[in-house]
């Protein structure tokens, strides 16, 4: 279950009463509004995260003045110009 403000997946149980996805953390379905025991709250099975981008490995571009990085074809995916291979 994503958050609805900032998108982070969330555990997630049901809820007894109607089934609804709740928050784990949660203390009443927001559907039906039951009280929600914490051994009521099944576990539901959460997305797998995508894996996040290594920023260590990224090439910056090389015109001094731009903040892009370059892509897999050698240009700036910001400006467009090619790598060079040193910052001028």
């Amino acid at each position: 279950m994503k958050c609805p403000h900032c998108g982070q997946n969330l555990a997630a149980g049901s809820c007894a009463s109607c089934g609804s996805e709740v928050f784990q953390e949660s203390l009443f379905c927001h559907r039906c509004g039951s009280k929600l025991e914490k051994a009521e709250a099944k576990p539901v099975a959460v997305e797998a995260e995508a894996e996040e981008p290594d920023f260590s490995k990224r090439i910056l571009c090389s015109d001094g003045t731009c903040i892009g990085v370059v892509n897999e074809q050698g240009v700036c995916k910001v400006c467009g110009k090619p790598y060079t291979g040193d910052p001028t």
